[in-house]
């Protein structure tokens, strides 16, 4: 077991470390793990061979341990180290009655407990006093009190409920940050949008200022045409009236030649 905690380290550190998967590494006692995996979360030893839990190591920050297929019989008080523990598998080992079971009743946040094909799963009414010797208990071999499976997505809300209050603290400050920035991104868009929207308008005004301009331009140059064009028929109506006058007095100033003659 020694040399499987080694390497499943990879160049990490033990306080770095919050999954540790051992399973099937052959040992029938702890060795290797100690007390520096001060953040580890899940721990799985799956089909060891472990007889006991001696030196079990105290992990403060431990939620999930796997230990079926052992051959643990007892000595479940070695995790009282373990105090954050929500979910515990010892299906497939060897204990015997509830007198074993007794030291669980010292984790108040144990919400699913594993003890498929143990012997003590054979008393009488196991099921009801075992929910009876731990109130925290919400499933017991994958039921509840009423026989209904247990939700995967319900222990998963649970064991992530029960992080530490800072870290849930320091997650919602990350959020709130998250919305901030994301809140400062669409008002910076909002805001480009309506600069965009605003110099578009006021080309738009431009082009129509310059068009009614335009159209002043040719309503005046078009009232230009129209005087010269009346200067010049009234013009032409007094040369028109002229003619006739002087055409008339040439006529009279001849027939009183013609008469004198």
């Amino acid at each position: 077991m020694e040399k499987r905690v080694a390497l499943e380290l990879r160049g990490r550190t033990p306080s770095q470390v919050k999954e540790l998967n051992l399973d099937n590494c052959r040992s029938t006692n702890i060795v290797g793990l100690t007390d520096e995996y001060v953040n580890l979360e899940i721990l799985s030893l799956n089909n060891v061979g472990l007889t006991t839990l001696k030196a079990f190591p105290a992990l403060p920050k431990l939620r999930k341990l796997e230990l079926s297929d052992n051959r643990i019989s007892n000595g479940l008080n070695f995790l009282k180290g373990c105090k954050k523990l929500t979910h515990l598998n010892l299906s497939g080992n060897k204990i015997k009655d509830l007198e074993a079971l007794k030291p669980l009743e010292e984790f108040e946040y144990l919400k699913n407990l594993d003890l498929f094909n143990n012997e003590v799963t054979t008393i009488d009414d196991y099921r009801s006093k075992v929910f009876a010797l731990h109130p925290s208990l919400k499933y017991l071999d994958g039921f509840d009190k009423e026989d209904r499976e247990a939700d995967d997505s319900d222990d998963e809300e649970e064991m992530n409920g029960n992080n530490d209050s800072d870290e849930d603290g320091e997650g919602s400050d990350v959020e709130e940050e998250e919305d901030e920035d994301e809140d400062v991104s669409l008002r910076a868009v909002y805001n480009e949008n309506l600069e965009e929207e605003s110099s578009a308008s006021s080309l738009y005004e431009g082009s129509d200022v310059e068009e009614e301009e335009d159209d002043d331009d040719d309503g005046e140059a078009g009232d230009g045409d129209d005087h010269e064009h009346n200067a010049k028929a009234q013009d032409g109506d007094e040369n028109a009236d002229g003619s006739p006058e002087e055409s008339t007095r040439g006529k009279k100033r001849k027939h009183e030649d013609d008469d004198e003659n």
